[in-house]
């Protein structure tokens, strides 16, 4: 095992003959992360739909409310899937937590994608579904923290930013394709039929991957447990000051990329029940804009292993702060398909940079024994807070005043918190730097 200085402590990271471990442990990880999230996001795709299938009402504004509601509910279970699995994966390892997390969101996805409508079995239906998405964010509560730490425990120090930039990539690589599923049924089935089954055709079409995503996971190579060299620091056993603000802060910055990155999934409904434009082009703007978002979540993880964690936070976040309002003013006026797609797609692009370079900074800066529970609990309660109510407020807001830049304003408000957050980060980055910015190498020290 080679080792690596970091700002903070010294690591054992896996030296040139692991990299093929690196690679597979990546690619396990990742895939069944998107596997994942692909079940979970597609919901707020056909929120319209599964509303009338299991909440029907006179009013369709009411029907609409109750659909993303329970799309809320998810949210409710996950900062206790992540204490849970979170802490697991901190006691026993990282490989059984993420397995045991696929598994639970296996069983999800089938009920909500069989269970009867309301029309067929009555209040059952949305008691279902209810449930469903209970155990989805369950499941999805406990994924995020095992998965970030073990992505970074498995690379290398020099590539920690590329490797964990992979879990929000994957994130929008199971946005990408719930939104291609969607446009596919948008263009090849009748309205009527996507109402009554399309949706849960887009929900069986991910089911069907479950089995190798579950294999996938039980296969993976363990990290936790992988044997270290001595450290130059002693760990403490719970959460040191220094932890706790890393946490804080994290928990701002979480909120503002779970807002901006809902309200953006929220395109879809946004682009139908607002702007009222066709279906192939409401989802072809979601499509646009989660393919910009793979792109920027990777390259930010490539510019944070270059440049250091802080600076691809802050700027980028701050060009993303100052175009929100512009764009959603051309999109609200001109209703164009090159504004929606244009648009959203360059806004997703520069927005979603920052936060692989904050998840990689986030997971270096927690101690390891309690990495795992802490970055997926944080992520958690900010999702669970701010992201599952993200669509509802939006929806209540657009409501409330009848304009079209409801979203912009509540984006402006998360952007601008996210920003300040970032600025109160500290660097931890495995490198130095000179006052003209350039890369100098770090050398590994010898403990006392």
């Amino acid at each position: 095992m080679a080792r690596q200085l970091t700002r903070e402590r010294l690591e054992p990271v896996p030296s040139p003959a692991d990299e093929g471990l690196t690679r597979r442990a990546v690619l396990g990880a990742t895939i069944g992360n998107m596997l994942e999230f692909y079940d979970f996001g597609t919901y707020s795709f056909f929120a319209i739909q599964i509303g009338q299938a299991f909440f029907p009402a006179t009013d369709q504004f009411a029907s609409l409310m109750l659909s993303l509601g329970t799309f809320g509910a998810g949210f409710v279970t996950r900062p206790i899937g992540s204490i849970v699995l979170g802490s697991y994966s901190d006691r026993v390892g990282r490989r059984p937590a993420m397995t045991a997390s696929f598994a639970m969101m296996s069983v999800a996805v089938l009920l909500l994608a069989i269970t009867p409508s309301y029309e067929t079995i009555g209040f059952a239906a949305p008691l279902l579904a209810i449930f469903a998405r209970l155990l989805q964010g369950f499941a999805l509560g406990g994924e995020v923290g095992p998965t970030t730490a073990y992505l970074m425990e498995a690379a290398p120090a020099k590539a920690r930013g590329l490797a964990v930039s992979f879990q929000p990539a994957s994130q929008q690589v199971a946005a990408t394709a719930g939104a291609l599923v969607g446009e596919i049924l948008s263009l090849t089935m009748t309205s009527e039929a996507l109402n009554a089954y399309g949706w849960r055709i887009a929900l069986l079409l991910g089911a069907v991957t479950l089995p190798f995503g579950l294999w996938l996971r039980s296969v993976l190579p363990e990290t936790f447990l992988r044997p270290e060299a001595p450290v130059l620091v002693t760990r403490p056993v719970r959460r040191s000051p220094a932890a706790r603000r890393i946490m804080s802060l994290g928990f701002v910055i979480l909120a503002s990329c779970t807002i901006t990155t809902y309200v953006t999934g929220y395109m879809t409904t946004y682009a139908l029940n607002t702007l009222h434009v066709s279906a192939p082009l409401a989802f072809g703007a979601t499509l646009i804009s989660n393919m910009a978002g793979i792109a920027a979540a990777l390259l930010g993880g490539l510019l944070a292993d270059r440049a250091g964690r802080r600076r691809i936070m802050i700027w980028p976040q701050a060009a993303a702060l100052l175009m929100i309002y512009p764009v959603f003013l051309w999109i609200a006026e001109s209703r164009s398909a090159f504004a929606l797609l244009g648009g959203l797609g360059t806004l997703t692009l520069i927005g979603t940079v920052p936060y692989s370079a904050f998840y990689v900074s986030m997971a270096e800066s927690l101690p390891r024994n309690i990495r795992g529970g802490a970055f997926g609990t944080t992520y958690a309660f900010a999702i669970g807070i701010f992201g599952g109510t993200a669509q509802l407020v939006v929806t209540w807001l657009i409501y409330l005043t009848g304009s079209a830049l409801a979203p912009a304003w509540y984006m402006l408000f998360a952007s601008a918190a996210g920003l300040f957050a970032m600025v109160m980060m500290p660097e931890t980055a495995p490198l130095n730097f000179e006052r003209n910015h350039r890369r100098t190498s770090v050398t590994a020290r010898s403990p006392p």
